[in-house]
């Protein structure tokens, strides 16, 4: 391996030198040109000040006449004179203004005399050869900096900016740090062993794989997982982000490629991680440069670095995104990106242990069970995961607590969830009264539907946007039914059918939930193929994340079913929400009591768990309530 001695080594940059040498140029000039000397005043005033005994010291300093007070030291005048032909000259100039030695020495002034023929000498030569000496020094480096320095030079853009992670900045974190994504780190450990063991698999006509795409949803833990390879493998750790390789100079990003991958193999065995590589690896002739886009040029470079590896140079290419959907195609093939690894949002299980890797080092009371905030935290990240906890450390902390207690816990959840409470927002009678029902609406509509979640918690005080909330509990599933569609549509149109119902006047409250019904609706029929009327086919545009130099730039799309299908879809639409908004509020109707009662109690209390919930709906239901519970549940 070759060695780097200077790399680390610590260097003053060139634009400090230039600015200091130009700095002590200034200065020279300065003092020599005279621009700090004291005032200057004609012959005529120096020597009056000389016969009426204001000056003990008199200098002859080349051309100049200098006069000095004894006690003080300091330059009290100076005098420019017009012959230069020899220091007696100054002597003459003198005698013939009536101050010859005899004078002089009546005077009690001392004549001194100041050799300067050296000093010009030099000072000639200096500011004749020293700027030349200095362009020269200059150009001298940086040339030496364009074949050798740092990416950080001014003549460096070229350079590669990756970060070589040596034993002494090597990361802490080993695979047991990573939680929740056990496949990952399996597939993973597997790139570890081929590097620290190559003999294992070549035996058997086994070839390191070349590349490792970590594809995952943002906060999922894949950078995680490449800081844990690196803290494991006990390789050189290239990193780098994949918007350092492009800058405003052509060229540049492909010339950063290639000492990137040059200094990996001179490393090797050695990794190469580049961090969100969407940023550079995105579909080529989607840009408005065409072929010439500098990011397409870099893309180029890698293709072709990746493609150009011997199968003996042991070096792996390691990269994360979370929009494979927008990647060239050469550069996902066999041979450049060998295996893709799928770092997807935990379930329960890792959702747990994810949290007990967060939950070391800190004051967690034993009243907390990890598993329960596991199960209420559906659909969280990891980064969502250490975020929770990190906010219930703050609670506590703020509340002078030294442990991290249930109440921390959920607090720190709703914050994440629905933002911050709003304490300080006043709402009458009325907007309480109006939030109460509309939520209640939708607690008891879930509460009678077979096909909804459990309700963990109902509040009625602001958060966010939202003035009150409902917050089921989700259970993880790989997918849905039709049945457990249309029943989450119904519970979330149950706020406005209540208003409606108990009010006879409908608010804006419902917006979000109109939202999300009709968001539902339109997959179930155009993705999902669950209309009777439409049947099977799949309608618009798959792509939850479009890509504009993809599907806008004359590549696709646009709609691409008829107007007839369109109002088709539209007709659908308005059916189910109609059908399931009658449904909401049958229920509410034939369970008046019981929302009255859910809404009443809400008012004095603002929130409710779970438990007091449900105690309340199973006490002994009204004649209707039991006839539309029985007609639910068959």
């Amino acid at each position: 391996m070759d060695e780097q001695p200077n790399e680390n080594r610590p260097s003053v940059p060139t634009w400090v030198w230039i600015i200091t040498i130009f700095a002590v140029i200034v200065g020279l000039q300065l003092v020599f040109s005279g621009s700090f000397r004291t005032e200057e005043i004609s012959q005529q005033e120096f020597f009056a000040k000389v016969q009426n005994n204001e000056v003990d010291i008199i200098e002859l300093s080349g051309d100049r006449l200098e006069a000095f007070r004894d006690d003080a030291g300091d330059e009290l005048v100076s005098v420019g004179v017009t012959t230069k032909d020899s220091q007696s000259s100054l002597e003459d100039v003198l005698a013939f203004n009536g101050l010859d030695n005899a004078t002089l020495q009546e005077l009690s002034v001392e004549v001194q005399v100041r050799n300067l023929s050296l000093r010009n000498n030099v000072v000639s030569i200096l500011f004749t050869i020293g700027p030349v000496l200095l362009l020269i020094w200059i150009f001298s480096r940086g040339f030496r900096q364009m074949q050798g320095g740092g990416g950080n030079s001014i003549f460096g853009f070229g350079r590669s900016r990756a970060k070589n992670l040596s034993d002494a900045d090597r990361p802490t974190v080993t695979f047991d740090d990573v939680a929740g994504v056990d496949e990952a780190k399996l597939e993973l450990a597997e790139v570890v062993q081929f590097l620290r063991e190559p003999e294992k698999f070549v035996q058997v006509g086994a070839r390191i794989p070349k590349g490792v795409l970590m594809v995952g949803p943002p906060g999922t833990g894949k950078t995680l997982l490449a800081r844990a390879v690196a803290g494991e493998a006990g390789v050189p750790f290239f990193h780098i982000s994949g918007s350092e390789f492009v800058e405003m100079f052509v060229g540049v990003g492909a010339s950063r490629v290639r000492d990137l991958f040059e200094k990996a193999k001179q490393s090797a065995p050695s990794i190469v991680f580049v961090d969100e590589i969407d940023a550079v690896g995105r579909q080529r002739g989607a840009g408005l440069g065409g072929g010439h886009d500098e990011r397409e040029q870099t893309l180029n470079q890698i293709l072709v670095e990746m493609d150009g590896f011997d199968n003996d140079t042991n070096v792996i290419v390691m990269a994360a995104t979370n929009r494979a959907d927008i990647l060239d195609p050469a550069l996902l093939r066999p041979g450049r990106f060998d295996r893709k690894v799928f770092v997807d949002l935990p379930d329960v299980k890792g959702r747990e242990k994810i949290l007990e890797v967060h939950a070391r080092g800190k004051p967690i009371s034993k009243e907390v069970e990890l598993k329960e905030f596991a199960k209420l935290t559906a659909g969280f990240s990891g980064a969502d995961l250490e975020n929770l906890l990190n906010e219930a450390a703050i609670f506590a902390a703020r509340r002078d607590q030294r442990t991290i207690g249930n109440l921390e816990f959920q607090d720190a959840f709703d914050r994440i969830a629905l933002g911050p409470e709003k304490k300080s927002r006043v709402m009458s009678q009325e907007d309480k009264e109006t939030v109460a029902y509309h939520e209640a609406g939708h607690a008891v509509v879930s509460f009678f539907l077979p096909n909804t979640d459990p309700v963990q918690k109902i509040t009625i005080v602001p958060r966010g946007r939202a003035g009150g909330y409902v917050m089921p509990l989700p259970e993880d599933r790989m997918v849905y039914s039709r049945e457990y569609i249309l029943d989450n549509i119904c519970w979330g149109l149950g706020g406005r059918a209540a208003e409606e119902i108990f009010f006879s006047r409908i608010t804006t409250g419902a917006s979000s939930d109109l939202q999300n019904a009709t968001r539902r609706a339109k997959a179930m029929i155009m993705n999902y193929g669950m209309s009777d009327v439409l049947g099977l086919p799949t309608y618009g545009d798959q792509h939850s994340n479009p890509f504009v130099g993809r599907d806008y730039y004359g590549m696709g799309g646009g709609r691409d079913y008829s107007e007839d299908a369109a109002k088709a879809i539209d007709e659908e639409v308005k059916k189910i929400l109609n059908e399931n908004y009658t449904k909401a509020k049958k229920i509410i109707e034939d369970n008046r009591d019981k929302l009255v009662a859910l809404a009443n109690r809400l008012l004095e209390v603002e929130t409710m768990d779970r438990v007091e919930f449900e105690k309340l709906m199973n006490e002994p239901y009204s004649e209707n309530g039991r006839a539309m519970r029985d007609s639910l549940y068959g």
